[in-house]
């Protein structure tokens, strides 16, 4: 998995817990395909002030994810709920783990 791919589902798991400016810049860089300099005039801030805000945020989805490896143990339960035969268990289980 490429690293912009791995930051996006990182963010799906903890994106609420950066700030509100954090959320907003990885947004538009990652999710609205902003560029750092679209991101700098939108915000009216300077150009690095933008791409350190976005170096924070991803060592910090970083750090969550190395502290409480939500994404890890989600991969992990998904290859035994994978192993299970039965179609109905199966599901409801898929349906709790992506809910």
């Amino acid at each position: 998995m490429d690293e912009r791919n791995k930051l996006i589902i990182l963010y799906d798991y903890y994106g609420n817990l950066l700030s509100t400016s954090q959320q907003s810049y990885f947004e538009d860089y990652y999710f609205n395909n902003l560029s750092l300099s679209e991101i700098s005039e939108n915000l009216d801030v300077s150009r690095n002030a933008v791409h350190k805000q976005l170096k924070v945020s991803c060592d910090k989805l970083l750090e969550f994810e190395n502290i409480l490896g939500f994404v890890k143990k989600s991969n992990e339960l998904k290859k035994y709920i994978e192993k299970i035969d039965n179609e109905d268990i199966k599901n409801k289980l898929i349906e709790l783990l992506e809910n």
